[in-house]
């Protein structure tokens, strides 16, 4: 032979195959497309792995068992995967755009530094960190009510400085920042 295989080459062979695997694929697949495409599979697979086909043993049976895995392997991807066709369920899917978190975070650090230093300090215990109330008082060695009374008046000024309404959702990039904010605005809707 010219192309460097030895006589007897099981790969030779595979082409007598294909007429039975074609037959076994449509019978597993019930559509001649598919079975096509399952072969084809088959032998890509096979022609990679023919360092692993052991000389003397029945090719036949090698190329059924890939088929047959093949077969299965697809069946169980295709059990996870949505049929989609026409777009019409990746047309109803959105994301929101990353940037949008970043600008929303971008503007809150903004405002959050325009606060007293004595509110960002009780907002980041109490709403960021979760402390209680009588953990901060102890950390900023002040009255419990001098803590409330901070938490308060900060939020209200974050909200305010914000320009967030009642009626409107809040967006925040993370749960932190969410929590410094939402303790003035329980009634209101909140995404994270």
């Amino acid at each position: 032979m010219t192309d460097g295989r030895a006589a007897g080459d099981p790969r030779e062979e595979v082409v007598e195959h294909l007429p039975a695997m074609r037959a076994f694929a449509v019978s597993l697949t019930r559509d001649s497309a598919s079975a096509d495409d399952l072969v084809q599979d088959t032998i890509v697979k096979a022609w990679k792995n023919f360092d692993k086909f052991k000389e003397g043993t029945n090719l036949r049976a090698w190329l059924f068992t890939i088929l047959r895995n093949t077969f299965y392997s697809n069946l169980r991807k295709s059990k996870r995967e949505v049929s989609d066709s026409d777009g019409a369920m990746a047309a109803t899917l959105s994301e929101k755009p990353q940037h949008d978190g970043r600008l929303a975070m971008a503007d809150f650090e903004k405002v959050f530094t325009r606060l007293p230093v004595e509110q960002r300090e009780a907002l980041i215990l109490v709403g960021a960190s979760g402390m209680s109330y009588e953990e901060a008082a102890e950390t900023c060695e002040v009255a419990i009510g001098t803590i409330k009374s901070r938490v308060n008046r900060g939020r209200a000024k974050l909200v305010e400085l914000l320009g967030i309404r009642e009626d409107e959702a809040l967006e925040m990039t993370d749960s932190a920042t969410l929590a410094v904010v939402t303790g003035s605005l329980q009634p209101r809707k909140n995404i994270a």
